[in-house]
This record gives structure tokens, sequence and C-alpha cells, in this order.
């Protein structure tokens, strides 16, 4: 040890137990992720791991060869493009893929966190659009790698993430209708508290900015990205007389909402209201019309992050953002207002 009391040479258990002041077993029960540490000397201990450059020993090759992917929920369509990205990476790296369902949209958890840490898999793949910082330094201890996926978030910058042009996409969906001549568009995004839905939604100001259109407050609303909160939303718009000549909808399934909410309202897709939606899911060329929507490349964002496990930059660290393009798809839910 040098005489600033940081650890000098190839670092080792024991030098690391001096460093933070606890026993050899605390820090090996650390290491291993056991839960029977008390929170103020696991956090002392982690900080010295870090501090000092600790890399646990290379894994038994004997170990099963786990991918570990981690949902707050598997109800969303997207869920599936996301499940058959990962997928693939595993199968081209010889590793077989947990699925796990933990936590809210901003984490999994606490639970997982001890499964994982028992489990001690090659990767985990988190799709969720936070992840509080001690969850990182835990599994950052424990020389498990990770990386968010996030089509509902941004992750902190020290978070290595895989991510799309939502901003992009927003603006898009919106000149597309503004070139057909909509003035009165309504926008349905996701959750107020998740930077995708602001990032959309500033991206649909910008184009109404772009045509010099007014943004109707009454015409932006905050949805939840599922099916009841479109239709809702759409209700609510289109039982008026001054109501919207289109819509964006944050989320393709918000939009089959939206086309519901239509069908009832007597309104026919696209005479009568346009329709944009988000995600380019496979169910949206199959609804009825075929949905207009902004193609966010779900099942690449989940091939791109489970390979940043695999292929660590020079670092031995994950990357630590990628953002991938989005782009218009045209089929058949928009056309100009009134016949024009």
């Amino acid at each position: 040890m040098g005489e600033d009391g940081k650890i000098s040479g190839r670092v080792t258990l024991a030098e690391v137990a001096r460093v933070a002041g606890v026993s050899l077993p605390t820090v090996s029960k650390v290491v291993n992720g056991r839960s029977d540490v008390s929170r103020v000397t696991r956090a002392r201990v982690e900080r010295a791991l870090e501090a000092h450059g600790y890399r646990r020993r290379p894994r038994n090759p004997a170990r099963p060869a786990l991918l570990e992917l981690v949902f707050h929920e598997l109800e969303s369509i997207w869920a599936m493009e996301l499940i058959k990205g990962v997928e693939q990476v595993a199968r081209e790296k010889h590793a077989t893929v947990v699925l796990t369902v933990s936590g809210t949209r901003h984490a999994p958890g606490p639970e997982w966190l001890e499964g994982v840490l028992r489990r001690r898999p090659l990767g985990v793949v988190l799709v969720f659009s936070a992840l509080p910082p001690e969850v990182g330094q835990r599994l950052r201890s424990a020389a498990v790698p990770f990386v968010v996926v996030d089509p509902a978030g941004d992750p902190d910058p020290d978070v290595p993430s895989v991510g799309s042009a939502n901003w992009a996409g927003g603006l898009a969906a919106t000149r597309h209708l503004t070139a057909r001549h909509h003035r009165r568009i309504a926008v349905i995004t996701g959750p107020g508290d998740m930077l995708c839905s602001r990032a959309r939604l500033d991206g649909y100001r910008s184009a109404m900015a772009m045509a010099s259109l007014d943004v109707d407050p009454r015409l932006v609303r905050f949805g939840d990205f599922h099916v009841q909160g479109g239709f809702e939303h759409a209700m609510s718009l289109l039982d008026g007389p001054d109501r919207p000549t289109a819509i964006f909808a944050g989320s393709d399934l918000q939009a089959l909402g939206v086309l519901e909410a239509a069908r009832l309202q007597g309104l026919r897709v696209p005479e009568d209201l346009s329709v944009v939606g988000y995600d380019d899911v496979p169910l949206a060329q199959w609804s009825s019309p075929p949905l207009t929507t902004v193609h966010q490349p779900l099942r690449r964002m989940a091939e791109e992050a489970a390979r940043m496990l695999f292929d660590p930059d020079e670092s031995g660290k994950a990357a630590q953002r990628i953002e991938l393009a989005t782009h218009l798809v045209e089929r058949q839910s928009t056309a100009p207002p009134g016949g024009l």
C-alpha cells in the first residue's frame, strides 16, 4: 500500500479489506453478491473496489453462458422485438437468454438484484427508462456487465445504453401531417416523466413551428403508451365540434386506440381523421387501415445492446451510448383533411 493509503500494484481482496476497514470475509460477501452485509458497509467496500480497479477473476468456463434480459412488463407488443434481437446475438455467441420481469418502468426491483448477483450471467440487458446509481454500482462491483435499452427513457451518461432519435421521430411524424395541409393536429405522447415522451412532443412542437402553426394546449395529451390510454384520450379529443383533423400517437398501441375511438365516433380514417403512430411494430401494417408510423429499430436496438456486452471498447467497458436513427413509414392512415 502506498503512503497515500491507496492500493499499489496488483489488487487483492485482502488489500481492499484493509483500505475499507473491514474483514476479508466481508469483502468476499460483497464481491459474491451476498445480502448479509449492511448497506453502509457494502457501500464502503464497493467504493474501495471501484476506486482501486478491482476486477473479479474470470468465471469458470464450465458455468452456463447466460445473457439476462430484464423488463418491467411484457404487455407491450414491442417487447417481442427486443427479445428477438437479444436472442439473435445470444445464438451467435452460444449463450442462453434468461428472461426476467421485475420492478417498475424506472428500475428493476431489489429482489432481482440479489438474484442476478447469485446467477452471475455473462451480462444483463435492462429495458428501463433509468437505472438507480446503487444498482449500477453493485453490478460493476460484482463484474456483471450491463446495458440499458431505453425506448422509454434516457439513462444517466455513465450508464451504457442504446436508444433512438425520439425528437427526430416526433418531427418526422408531424411534418408528414403538416405537409398534407393539416392545421389542427393533436398529439398523444407517453408518460410525462419519460424523456422519450418529452422528446417526441418537442419534435411535434418544432414541426408545428416550422409550419407557422400554433400549438393548442387542449390538443396535447400525455398517455401511457398502451391501447386504452390512446383510446380514452382520442375519445375526448374527437368528442366536440372543434376536433383535430389529425392525431400523432406516441406509440402504435396508442394509435390502435385512436383508430377504435374514431370508429366509435363514426369517423373514417383517413378521410375524416389522419393517424400516425410510433414504433412500427409488425401489427401496424395489419391494422385497418394499415398504419403510417415512425419506425423505431427495436430489434436492432436490442442486438446492439447485447453486442456491447460481448464486444467492449478498448478500456474493457461497454460503449457509453449508441443512438439509432428513426424514419417515417407511410401507409394508408393519413391523407389531406376533408378530401383536399
